[in-house]
C-alpha cells in the first residue's frame, strides 16, 4: 500500500504530539485490504476527483488540501482540491456545475449552504458522479457525507472546554459562521443541551442566544465586543467556526478582561498559539481537516469501485477507522475524530 510511505513519515514526525493530537494517517490500525484494493483501482483507471471546500483560503482548508495533496502522491489517485477563493455558496455552487459538466468521476464537498448546494448534487448524482460530502449531514442527494465525529458530541465537548473556564457558572452566548451552516448551529444546539443538562448554574443569553461570525475573525472581534457592551453581565461566548473563538479572545485582551470572559471553540493550533499561550484563550477545539480529504477520497474510491459500505467503515484515516452510521440514517458516517489544544500542546500540532 503506497501509503504505507507517508504512514512512516508521519508517526516520525509526530514522535512528540501530546494531549488527545492523533497524526494525520492511521499508523496502528489494521490495514483494510478491500479499502486498498479500491485506492489502487482508483489509480489505475484515473478515476478523476475533485475536492470542493468552503474557502480554499482559510487555514482550515488550506490543511485539507496538504492531505488531499499527499494522498494523491503516496497513491497515485488522480485527485485534487480546486481552488474556491472565498466562502460564497453561489460561487461554491457553480464550481460544482463546472465539475459536472466536466465530467469528473467523484466530488467530494464541504457546502456552504446546504440548501442551495443540495439541489446542485442532484444534477451530480444524475449525471452518474459519486457526491462525498463532509460537514453536511443535512443534505440528501449525496452517496454518503463523512463527520468527524457526532455533531452532539463535538457540541458537548467545546460546551465543557467553556464550561471549565467559566467555572461551570455565568451568562454565555453561542456563535456560529452562518444561521444556514448545518453543522455549526448543530455544534451550539448540542452544546445548550448538554448546558442545560450538565451545569445548571450557567444560562444562555436568551435575549440573542445565537450571533453570527460570517467566518471572519474581525467580525467575530466586533461581535463580542459589542454584545460585552450590550450585556454586561455577559461572561462566555462559544465558538463554532475557526474564526470565532480567537476573534472573541482578541476582544477580550483588548478590552483586559483576561481570567473575567471566557471564550472556547474551534479553531487553528499555529494561528492561535501565543493567544493560548498568553492564557487569554484557555483551550480550543479541533480535528484535522487533511485527515477529513483523505477519509472523503478514500471513501469515494470505494464507492467508484463498487463496494459495499457497511459499519465498522475502516478509512484508514485516524479517526475513521471504525466508522458507524448515524442513527437513523443510511449515509452520514461519523468517526472519533476531535481534539482539545492548549498552550501545553498548541506547538505539537503540526499546522
Amino acid at each position: 500500500m503506497k501509503k504505507s510511505l507517508a504512514i512512516t513519515l508521519c508517526v516520525a514526525m509526530a514522535a512528540g504530539m501530546i494531549g488527545s493530537y492523533s497524526p494525520v494517517f492511521a499508523a496502528d490500525a489494521e490495514p483494510d485490504p478491500a479499502a486498498d484494493e479500491s485506492v489502487a483501482k482508483a489509480a489505475e483507471e484515473g478515476w478523476e476527483i475533485a475536492v470542493v471546500p468552503k474557502d480554499s483560503t482559510n487555514p482550515w482548508f488550506v490543511r485539507m488540501d496538504t492531505g488531499v495533496k499527499e494522498f494523491a502522491e503516496e497513491t497515485g489517485v488522480n485527485c485534487y482540491q480546486i481552488d474556491t477563493g472565498t466562502i460564497d455558496a453561489t460561487t461554491q455552487a457553480q464550481l460544482v456545475e463546472d465539475l459536472i459538466a466536466q465530467g469528473v468521476d467523484a466530488i467530494c464537498v464541504v457546502p456552504v449552504d446546504i440548501a442551495s448546494m443540495d439541489s446542485v448534487l442532484q444534477e451530480a448524482k444524475d449525471a452518474g458522479i459519486v457526491v462525498i460530502a463532509h460537514e453536511g449531514a443535512d443534505l440528501t442527494n449525496v452517496d454518503y457525507d463523512i463527520e468527524a465525529f457526532s455533531n452532539a458530541g463535538y457540541g458537548a465537548f467545546i460546551m465543557q472546554n467553556l464550561a471549565e473556564a467559566m467555572g461551570e457558572e455565568g451568562l454565555y452566548t453561542t456563535m456560529v459562521a452562518s444561521l444556514t451552516n448545518g453543522s455549526h448551529n448543530e455544534w451550539a444546539d448540542a452544546a445548550v443541551e448538554y448546558q442545560k443538562e450538565n451545569y445548571p448554574n450557567m444560562q444562555l443569553l436568551e435575549e440573542n442566544p445565537r450571533v453570527e461570525s460570517d467566518d471572519n475573525g474581525d467580525t467575530a472581534y466586533n461581535v463580542a465586543k459589542e454584545l460585552i457592551k450590550t450585556y454586561p453581565d455577559l461572561k462566555g461566548i462559544m465558538g463554532t467556526s475557526s474564526f470565532d473563538a480567537p476573534g472573541v479572545a482578541r476582544a477580550i485582551q483588548e478590552l483586559g478582561l483576561q481570567d473575567k470572559f471566557f471564550t472556547s471553540g474551534t479553531g487553528m493550533p499555529a494561528d492561535n498559539a501565543e493567544l493560548l499561550k498568553s492564557g487569554v484563550l484557555k483551550s480550543l477545539t479541533l480535528w484535522d481537516p487533511a485527515q477529513a480529504g483523505q477519509a472523503m477520497i478514500d471513501l469515494a474510491c470505494k464507492v467508484l469501485n463498487e463496494q459495499e459500505i457497511a459499519a465498522p467503515v475502516n478509512l484508514d484515516v485516524e479517526g475513521y477507522t471504525e466508522m458507524s452510521f448515524r442513527e437513523g440514517s443510511e449515509t452520514v458516517l461519523e468517526g472519533q475524530g476531535w481534539i482539545t489544544i492548549t498552550a501545553d500542546n498548541v506547538d505539537d500540532m503540526g499546522f
